[in-house]
């Protein structure tokens, strides 16, 4: 016993990929023994792929960084040609969010999905996400990065398009293909760029060869690789694909997109700390104007258009929630507000790196970024699922045709206000702390930031109190005198990221000091990321 637990504790990142992706190809067979085997299948899978990611993140948060290598050993400076994962305490925190996401949507599918034909591919599809999502949170390997891209957009594309009876859903699918191979196509530019110059694919050795000066095709290669990840990130005015998608999709795929997003995301920010980090205090240009001498580095410039992006995420995902009848879009839009936030968060603390207590207040304002990746996740995850179960009795989730549902799905709305509080940012759920903690942050640097972002949180909690009047205490309309709560496996569903919140409201120090902290520290220390592989300093 003690031989196999050294055994799969050796080799956790590799059980963390290969086990979806077993799943995936053994789905269709199981499938064939009975709808009950290949649902309790695909439940043991992801319960598995959960339990290794976690224990993989525990790992790493206790003994620092974790790397492996597919296919034989590997010695510190050695110049890497096999597929390598590197996982910090970032690639860690944000394993979580995949443990639980997947885990989640399988579970909520059993009843969600159980009237729908196809389902041994709807299956297959999901398990294939959640590898290449996984992939794309651990490789340290830029060509790996993006062969698991490709992965999670063609199986995000075509669960996009599930119910094919609906022209809309294919149509959502055509607009995300269309930007995931553009934002592919840029991806694999950069990497050719960086292949070209420095002979390495390896995202530490491609870091500790740029030099700080960087050079034309340096720079080219952040640009392309900035605009992709933006793309698939949703950050506007790239976010154009979101809404449709989000609101088309089953609601349990789209609990699994929010993860694939977030996974496109932190690669951003990968990209601008790890491999670019060394270059953030670069002072790019500098000019005399009436006698006084100004510079502006890499780190003012990225971190000014982060902010700049982040602003105008906000207002469009809020101002664009407000219009919406339809309540997937309107949740849709509400989650391109919440990565605005994360971006205004991290994008303030790149912009004022350097100073004292500038610093300070980009330390908390980087960790109140990563803190909310983390709790946007399990709020609009939350409210999709509500937001399906909603489907699911009514058959349609057109807010002006909805009404009264609480009378006879009382869990489905008490999990509804926990998310409308968590992701308003009220207390105590978990969206209070994180969005706190960016709010004080931000007043410090900049207070117009501050101002801007607790107006638009008001205007999403007086969104979603009308949303919740109208769908859930509304008069009840003669139509739904029968409806009937949704099936156990939704609520249980619903119910272990409702716990989450709850949880993570309650006790938000455990969080931070133990997960966000470690994360916001490892992203902030491009060093030992490097050193891990190259053996340098």
């Amino acid at each position: 016993m003690n031989d196999i637990i050294s055994f799969i504790s050796a080799h956790l990142p590799a059980f963390v990929v290969a086990v979806p992706l077993l799943g995936a190809f053994l789905t269709p067979l199981v499938s064939r023994i009975g709808d009950k085997s290949r649902n309790i299948f695909a439940i043991i899978i992801t319960g598995l792929t959960s339990i290794f990611a976690l224990l993989l993140a525990n790992d790493v948060f206790t003994n620092g960084i974790r790397t492996y290598v597919f296919g034989g050993d590997y010695a510190t400076g050695q110049t890497m040609v096999r597929i390598l994962f590197e996982i910090d305490a970032m690639n860690a925190f944000m394993l979580i969010i995949a443990a639980i996401l997947p885990f989640a949507a399988i579970v909520y599918s059993w009843g969600f999905m159980k009237e729908q034909t196809g389902l041994d591919k709807y299956y297959t599809l999901i398990l294939l996400m959640t590898a290449g999502m996984l992939g794309m949170m651990m490789t340290g390997d830029m060509f790996n990065f993006f062969v698991f891209l490709e992965i999670t957009s063609i199986a995000s594309a075509a669960l996009i398009a599930f119910w094919t009876n609906k022209g809309n859903a294919v149509a959502a699918a055509f607009k995300y293909i269309v930007i995931s191979s553009i934002g592919a196509l840029f991806v694999l530019f950069a990497i050719a760029l960086y292949y070209g110059q420095y002979n390495a694919l390896n995202m530490a050795v491609i870091a500790d060869s740029i030099p700080v000066e960087m050079g034309f095709v340096d720079k080219i290669a952040l640009v392309l690789l900035l605009a992709a990840l933006a793309m698939k990130a949703a950050i506007a005015p790239m976010h154009m694909w979101l809404a449709d998608a989000y609101g088309r999709a089953p609601s349990s795929v789209t609990v699994v997109l929010i993860g694939t997003t977030l996974a496109s995301l932190y690669a951003g920010f990968r990209v601008i700390f790890t491999i670019h980090g060394n270059q953030l205090e670069q002072a790019l240009n500098s000019w005399t104007i009436f006698g006084y001498e100004f510079s502006i580095s890499l780190a003012n410039m990225v971190g000014i258009l982060l902010v700049a992006l982040a602003v105008l995420s906000i207002f469009i995902g809020v101002f664009m929630a407000l219009k919406q009848v339809d309540l997937k879009k309107m949740i849709a839009y509400t989650a391109v507000a919440e990565i605005g936030y994360m971006l205004l968060a991290v994008g303030a603390a790149i912009a004022v790196m350097g100073g004292d207590l500038e610093a300070t207040a980009g330390y908390t304002a980087l960790k109140g970024g990563i803190f909310h990746i983390l709790n946007d996740a399990l709020d609009i995850g939350l409210l999709f699922l509500v937001a399906g179960a909603v489907y699911y009795t009514a058959k349609q989730t057109s807010i002006n045709k909805l009404g009264g549902l609480a009378r006879n799905m009382k869990y489905t709305t008490v999990f509804f206000l926990i998310g409308l509080f968590a992701v308003s940012g009220l207390p105590p759920m978990n969206g209070f702390a994180s969005k706190l903690m960016i709010y004080e942050s931000t007043f410090q640097i900049n207070p117009i930031l501050s101002i801007v972002a607790i107006l638009c949180s008001i205007l999403l909690l007086a969104v979603f109190v009308k949303v919740f009047y109208s769908v859930f205490l509304g008069p009840k309309l003669p139509k739904f005198a029968t409806a009937k709560e949704v099936p156990i496996s939704m609520l249980i569903a619903m119910g272990i990221i409702a716990c989450i919140i709850i949880f993570i409201g309650l006790f938000p120090d455990i969080v931070l000091q133990n997960v966000v902290t470690p994360a916001a520290n490892a992203l902030n220390d491009a060093s030992s990321y490097i050193a891990a592989i190259t053996g340098g300093i």
